[in-house]
């Protein structure tokens, strides 16, 4: 593949196949892999900083992180699962230094409910979305981490530990105990 290919042909492409690419020095890989996951970091770590300009920061941090390790990485975990960590760490080492969680809501002009539904489920569904979002702004850190990730960006078990650093047992146990106290929470809510 050379830098006159269109783009599409890059889309094709796996994710380790752009990283090779990308160490023998194809830059335009490098572009692909961040087209392909910049938006689902940029939402996990706008629902975890509470702010766009730090997601946005933080976003670039973790994609500029990648552009320097990529060169000599060697895979230990899914090209996503490591982008994750590092944007979690990221994350976390700036609420660590801020003492302040906050969760953002989801927005309503995201495209959530199912674009068949009618008025009624549309507003039945945008109202779940707002005690859904209160619910989870009540939760610790370490729990709302886990629900996003396992229920948001739907990563297994395995990639959860990867992004975490935890044994699969602990994620398991941790999501089981974030479940609860979502549950808990909204027990008291509706």
């Amino acid at each position: 593949m050379n830098k006159s290919e269109p783009c599409g042909s890059w889309q094709q492409l796996q994710d380790h196949e752009c990283i090779a690419l990308f160490q023998r020095g194809e830059q335009d890989a490098f572009a692909e892999l961040v087209r392909r996951h910049q938006n689902r970091v940029y939402r996990f770590l706008l629902r975890m900083m509470g702010c766009r300009e730090e997601a946005l920061e933080l976003t670039q941090e973790t994609m500029l992180k990648a552009f320097r390790v990529l060169p000599g990485w060697r895979p230990d975990a899914a090209f996503a699962t490591w982008l994750f960590r590092v944007a979690n760490n990221a994350a976390m080492d700036r609420l660590r230094r801020k003492k302040v969680v906050k969760y953002v809501p989801i927005e309503e002009h995201m495209d959530f409910p199912d674009p068949a539904a009618g008025p009624d489920e549309e507003l039945q569904s945008a109202q779940r979305y707002r005690i859904l979002e209160a619910a989870l702004r009540r939760l610790q850190e370490d729990y709302r981490q886990v629900l996003l990730l396992r229920e948001v960006e739907e990563m297994s078990y395995a990639e959860i530990g990867d992004v975490l650093g935890l044994r699969e047992g602990t994620v398991k146990s941790r999501i089981a105990r974030a479940r609860q106290a979502l549950l808990e929470v909204c027990k008291g809510r509706i």
